[in-house]
């Protein structure tokens, strides 16, 4: 059986390419830190107001092309 330490070294903790590229568009554009949770079928960007979230859907198109997603992209205001 292999201990805790073991397991925890051969762990990848790296962010997928996915959350890193949108997270570095929203604080390029915004100056503003999110939150990005990676799925299977999608993508959930948690965001701090409506204002910013409702900004962010309408740009949607153009961070799934500037980012190279293919998934659903998802706001949340939280």
């Amino acid at each position: 059986m292999d201990s805790l330490s073991s397991i925890l070294g051969r762990k990848d903790f790296d962010e997928p390419p996915e959350m890193k590229s949108i997270k570095k568009y929203v604080q390029d554009e915004f100056k503003l830190a999110v939150g990005v949770q990676v799925r299977e079928r999608d993508i959930v960007v948690t965001v701090s107001s409506a204002a910013l979230a409702n900004t962010l859907r309408l740009r949607g198109p153009e961070i799934k092309r500037r980012c190279q997603i293919d998934k659903r992209l998802t706001f949340r205001i939280g």
